[in-house]
């Protein structure tokens, strides 16, 4: 018996310590790599373990790369540690290739393995990286719920009844309960948002055109973008100093960006004192906040005024986005259900969402592009007299898990406008936004808050987010699942 409490004893102790190391965050994980205080291959093998440990109670992964994380950890090991992300295990969210792989879009209807990592991954790597696994989604990143029938439910870590949110849920509920630092997701009505929201993580949708969508030209037309959810603001740029840039087969790029020093660099400058406007009021007719969620956005107005802002309550007239998100919306379903190789195996959902957006032509997805830049010049007139804007994230708490279960297309549609009437809007504009961490609910859940800034200006906002992570710091908040 005295062997057997050794052993729980080391169990525990091993959990400890591998909980504190990927609490660590990316920069202090390559960090300690570079200061030769730990290895690749430590950070892969404690990763892997969290992984045993957590996912089987969450789903964040569909798939987990053990023995290639662990050669390409010790390829790391083997070279000079040179770059950014030298030897930091990160998930990539599946509908990105990864070499190797089959690029799933959260369904069962692609069977073929890609020959070629995605642009994106091609940077994470080149900075020293190493690719753990790849992260749940729904099928074609539809929903703002992280359920598919091919996969399963994703579950949130501060509350496994719940849903993390969507569509990049796997990836924030790997980041949120320790399995990695970081994870690769995508943004085409709020899927970086909205997922962060829910796991009390910080996650930044950038000016569209930021960051490379190659090999293919887009990501759900001018909707969707790339990026990372991670835990703090400072990882987060220190990501996007790898990520961002475009290659000439992208249909969008942005425009000029930090200066030449970067984006870690850029958070070093205080923003100054800006005039930020806020608002409750939602984009979406009809769709009101939770009180939870108010009082959120209260308490980051009273912070900001703390900090020398001139923050202002104002009244947005938000222009109807309706007709060009669900143009592009159909377009994008209709781009990737056409790249998949069993189409018979799609969602019935899915497949539903396919016949209506094969109704609409090719024509009109343009019309809604060339629309979504009107709307866009008519947001910009918001920045004229603030520089930037506060509202929430989503309207309500996160749903129970299973808010897909059954439910048909218009259904589906129904229980998601909550969740995206606060950041939708800005995928059609194109406009940079973050979730940025409020605290904890009453109801142990994350509460978060949305900034939104002029076009080209993420660093304006995450110098803001900077500011409120500095006197509210939330890393310190961890899932009771995370526990060690």
């Amino acid at each position: 018996m005295a062997i057997d409490r050794d052993d729980d004893a080391a169990r525990r102790e091993q959990d400890r310590d591998d909980t504190e190391l990927m609490f660590l965050g990316v920069e202090r994980q390559a960090e300690q790599v570079r200061a030769g205080k730990t290895t690749s291959r430590a950070l892969v093998e404690a990763a892997l373990r969290r992984i045993a440990r957590s996912d089987p109670d969450l789903g964040a992964f569909r798939i987990v790369l053990a023995d290639q994380a662990l050669a390409e950890a010790d390829a790391r090991d083997a070279q000079e540690s040179t770059g950014p992300l030298h030897g930091v295990p990160v998930a990539v969210k599946d509908e990105l290739d990864v070499a190797g792989q089959v690029t799933t879009f959260g369904g069962a209807a692609n069977r073929t393995p890609v020959s070629a990592d995605s642009e994106a991954v091609r940077r994470l790597r080149a900075a020293g990286a190493v690719v753990i696994g790849k992260t749940a989604m729904p099928e074609f990143g539809q929903w703002p719920f992280t359920e598919s029938a091919a996969y399963g439910r994703t579950l949130n870590p501060w509350d496994t009844t719940r849903t993390p949110g969507g569509s990049s849920g796997g990836s924030a509920a790997a980041v949120a309960a320790g399995m990695v630092p970081a994870a690769l997701g995508g943004d085409g009505g709020g899927s970086i948002r909205i997922p962060a929201a829910c796991c009390g993580l910080f996650g930044l949708k950038p000016q569209r055109g930021r960051v490379s969508t190659a090999p293919n030209p887009h990501l759900w037309y001018a909707l969707g973008t790339v990026g990372p959810l991670t835990r703090t603001v400072r990882d987060s740029a220190l990501l996007y100093d790898v990520l961002a840039g475009t290659t000439p087969t992208d249909r969008w790029s942005a425009g000029p960006g930090p200066a030449a020093n970067g984006w870690v660099r850029a958070l070093e400058a205080p923003p100054g004192r800006l005039r930020i406007g806020y608002s409750a009021k939602s984009a979406v007719p009809g769709v009101r906040p939770h009180p939870a969620h108010v009082e959120a956005l209260l308490e980051t107005v009273r912070a900001l005024r703390e900090l020398g802002h001139d923050v202002r309550e104002v009244d947005p007239r938000y222009p109807d986005a309706t007709a060009p998100f669900v143009a592009q919306f159909c377009g994008g379903v209709r781009a990737e259900a056409a790249a998949v190789q069993r189409p018979d195996l799609l969602e019935r959902r899915t497949r539903t969402a396919l016949a209506l957006a094969r109704l609409v032509p090719a024509s009109a997805v343009e019309r809604g592009i060339r629309a979504g830049e009107r709307l866009a010049e008519r947001a910009d007139r918001m920045f004229t007299t603030m520089d930037l804007l506060l509202t929430p994230v989503i309207a309500e708490r996160p749903r129970p898990a299973g808010a897909l279960d059954g439910a048909g297309l218009l259904t589906a549609m129904v229980r998601s406008r909550p969740m995206v009437a606060y950041t939708a809007l800005w995928n059609v504009t194109g406009h940079p936004a973050a979730s940025v961490p409020a605290g904890v609910g009453a109801d142990g859940l994350p509460l978060a808050v949305q900034l939104i800034g002029r076009r080209d200006d993420e660093v304006g906002v995450l110098r803001v987010a900077a500011q409120l992570e500095a006197v509210r710091p939330w890393a310190q908040h961890r899932p009771p699942l995370t526990a060690g």
